[in-house]
C-alpha cells in the first residue's frame, strides 16, 4: 500500500520584507544576503497565525483535490511554532475545516517536518489505518527569531503549505529518514525554562541559534546520500526523475546538492528568492507552487528532500 497526492495548497502573509527594508532596521544589505543565500524576501505576518494559515492552505488542498473535510481521517501538521502548546494545530485546524472524523497530531522534525508527516501517513495507509490524510507544514518564524541577529534572523518567513493524500495500492513510494542528535546543538530554539514552587528562572528565552557553517556541510552531505538511497530502493535512475523538491533554506546549498548529483540545477525548482527558509513549509509551499503553474502531469517521477533541526533529513521518492 503507497499514498497519491490529491490536492496541494499553500498560503504566504500578505506582508512582504524585502532585503533593502532591513537593512533599514539592522546591519546588512541586499546584496549580502542575496549573493550568500539566494534570498531577496519574505512574507512576515501581521495578523495571521500558524492555526489561520494552516487552515488557509488545507482549505486550498482539500479543493483542489475535490475532498471535503468530514471525508478525512488524519490530520498531520509539522511544525515547531503552533500558537498552543495545546490545543495542537492539528486540532485547532479540525475544528475550522470541520473535519468532523479526523483523528489529529502534530509532528516537530524542524524543516524536515513534512517528510516526516507525509512518512507517517504513509505508514498509517501501509497499516491500514488511513484513507484519506491532510498533510500540513506551518510555521510562523517571525516570533522565534533574534532580529538583532543578522546572521540568522534573514533568512526566515513565515507561510503554510498542505496536501491531501489517498491511500493507493497501485502507487509506488519509497522512504528515507534519519536523526543525528549528537549535533542537534548547532540548531537551537530554546522553550520556556524549569520555573516552579522549587526552582526560579526568570532568564529570557534564547531565540534561534544557528551554526551556518555547520548546517551547510550537513545539508550538503546529506541530500544527496539520501537521494541517492531512495533511488536504489526505488530502482529508478537520475534520468527519469523530473524535479527535486528540495527545502528551501540556501541556494548554495540546493546548488551544492545538484552538483553532487550531477543533476541540471533546471530540475530544483526553487522559491528561496521569494518565500525565504519557512522551515516545515517550504516543501509543501514550493509543491503547491509547482503544481498550480503547471509544471506537473500524472505519471511524473519526483523526489521530496528536507533536511534541519535536530538534526534530521528526510526524503520520498513519489509517483504524481
Amino acid at each position: 500500500m503507497a499514498i497519491r497526492i490529491l490536492g496541494t495548497g499553500s498560503y504566504l502573509p500578505e506582508k512582504v520584507v524585502t532585503n533593502d527594508e532591513l537593512a533599514q532596521v539592522m546591519d546588512t544589505s541586499d546584496e549580502w544576503i542575496s549573493s550568500r543565500t539566494g534570498i531577496r524576501s519574505r512574507h512576515i505576518s501581521i495578523a495571521d497565525t500558524s492555526t489561520t494559515m494552516a487552515v488557509k492552505a488545507a482549505k486550498k488542498a482539500l479543493e483542489d483535490g475535490g475532498v471535503k473535510p468530514e471525508e478525512l481521517d488524519h490530520i498531520f501538521v509539522a511544525t515547531l511554532s503552533g500558537d498552543h502548546a495545546t490545543p495542537s494545530t492539528s486540532c485547532e485546524v479540525q475544528k475550522e475545516i470541520g473535519a468532523v472524523n479526523a483523528v489529529c497530531m502534530d509532528l516537530n522534525a524542524a524543516c524536515s517536518g513534512f517528510v516526516y508527516a507525509l512518512n507517517t501517513a504513509m505508514a498509517y495507509a501501509k497499516a491500514g489505518m488511513g484513507r484519506k490524510m491532510l498533510l500540513i507544514g506551518v510555521e510562523t518564524l517571525s516570533k522565534i527569531m533574534d532580529w538583532s541577529d543578522r546572521s540568522t534572523c534573514v533568512l526566515f518567513g513565515d507561510g503554510a503549505g498542505s496536501v491531501v493524500v489517498e491511500a493507493d495500492p497501485s502507487r509506488k513510494i519509497y522512504i528515507d529518514a534519519g536523526s543525528d542528535g549528537m549535533k542537534g546543538d548547532v540548531l537551537t530554539c530554546e522553550e520556556r525554562h524549569l520555573n516552579n514552587l522549587l526552582v526560579k528562572d526568570d532568564s529570557p528565552m534564547q531565540q534561534v541559534q544557528m551554526d551556518g557553517q555547520e548546517v551547510f556541510k550537513f545539508a550538503v552531505r546529506i541530500i544527496p546520500k539520501s537521494v541517492n538511497k531512495i533511488l536504489d530502493a526505488a530502482g529508478v535512475s537520475k534520468d527519469e526523475i523530473k524535479y527535486y523538491i528540495l527545502h528551501q533554506a540556501n541556494r548554495r546549498i540546493i546548488e551544492a546538492a545538484a552538483r553532487r548529483l550531477k543533476e541540471p540545477i533546471e530540475k530544483f525548482p526553487m522559491n528561496v528568492d521569494h518565500c525565504a527558509n519557512t522551515s516545515s513549509a517550504t516543501i509543501p509551499i514550493l509543491l503547491d507552487e509547482v503544481h498550480r503553474n503547471g509544471m506537473l502531469k500524472a505519471g511524473d517521477k519526483i523526489i521530496l528532500s528536507g533536511f534541519g533541526g535536530g538534526l534530521t533529513w528526510g526524503s520520498v521518492y513519489l509517483e504524481w
